[in-house]
């Protein structure tokens, strides 16, 4: 077990399983066919991004160094929130881009749907956190990370 302290963004709690990639996170991309098609479960459809491509985003705890990608990424975040497909957290190892900030706090405000998250966990977070493992947010921005 091991414990990080980031900023909260969007403060709050939840526990989830950790997905994890180490390239950016382009939103579009990645939510592209699930907002598009229907796909509840909203599969990664970057092709890009071979961690993440195939494997389900909706209720993990999504770990990145970073947001990449269209000016529209805010909006697909805030969509995904709306059709109730966004990650149960986003996880940020560096400062969050004003797109996603944008997105994640539309979200917290017109939703019922919102996301916690968290940036500035550094870089040992980054290379500690696998996919699989057990994440714990809270408020002020303490995460843990368990096998």
């Amino acid at each position: 077990m091991k414990v990080f302290k980031g900023r909260p963004v969007i403060p709050g709690e939840t526990k989830a399983e950790a997905l994890v990639t180490h390239k950016g996170f382009n939103t579009l991309a990645s939510f592209q066919k699930s907002l598009m098609f229907g796909d509840k479960n909203a599969t990664c459809s970057d092709q890009n991004n071979l961690e993440l491509l195939g494997k389900p985003l909706c209720g993990k705890a999504l770990c990145m160094p970073q947001t990449i990608g269209s000016t529209t990424g805010g909006m697909v975040l805030y969509c995904a929130a709306t059709m109730e497909r966004q990650p149960a957290c986003l996880l940020f190892a560096k400062p969050i881009d004003s797109l996603a900030a944008a997105g994640v706090i539309l979200a917290d405000v017109w939703t019922n749907n919102s996301m916690p998250t968290v940036d500035n966990l550094g870089d040992e977070f980054l290379n500690y956190v696998k996919t699989g493992m057990h994440i714990t947010v809270e408020k002020d921005g303490t995460v843990t990370v368990e096998e």
